[in-house]
C-alpha cells in the first residue's frame, strides 16, 4: 500500500488474485495473466494488435485499472506518472491508463516478491533492482 492509487481493497484484491507470488517466474508475465495486454491477430502478412484480452481475473483487472486511474488523476508525483503522462501524449489518455494498470500489477508482484516499498524516483528503483 505504499504506492499512490494503492488502497487496502487493491492491495487485498491482488494478494487474493495472486494468492502465491511465486508462481509467476517473472513479474512481466502479470500483464498477459490479467488480460492487459492487447490481443493479437496473426495470419500470413498480416499482424493486428487489437483491444486487450480480457483473459484472467475481471476483479483485479478491474481493481488495477482503478488504481491506475487514482494515480492518474490524484496520485503524487512518480517515475510511473510520469511515464504514463508520456504514454497519453502520443496514444491518449484511455490507452495510458491500460498501461499503467499492466505496470502497476508488474511492479506490486515485484515488490511483494522482494518485500521492499514503492520508490517514487526512478534512479531510486532502479539503484535497488541492481543491488
Amino acid at each position: 500500500m505504499t504506492m499512490p492509487g494503492v488502497g487496502a481493497i487493491v492491495a487485498l484484491t491482488v494478494k487474493s488474485a495472486i494468492d502465491d507470488p511465486d508462481r509467476f517466474r517473472f513479474s512481466r508475465e502479470i500483464g498477459p495473466w490479467t488480460g492487459l495486454t492487447p490481443k493479437r491477430d496473426q495470419s500470413g502478412e498480416r499482424d493486428i494488435l487489437g483491444h486487450i484480452s480480457k483473459a484472467g481475473d475481471a476483479g483485479l483487472r478491474s481493481a488495477l485499472f482503478r488504481a491506475a486511474t487514482v494515480m492518474l488523476n490524484r496520485g503524487r508525483a512518480s517515475w510511473l506518472t510520469a511515464w504514463a503522462w508520456n504514454v497519453a501524449k502520443s496514444r491518449g489518455k484511455k490507452r495510458a491508463t491500460v498501461a499503467l494498470a499492466r505496470r502497476i500489477g508488474v511492479v506490486l508482484h515485484r515488490m511483494w516478491r522482494d518485500g521492499s516499498k514503492f520508490r517514487f524516483k526512478r534512479a531510486d528503483a532502479m539503484a535497488a533492482a541492481a543491488a
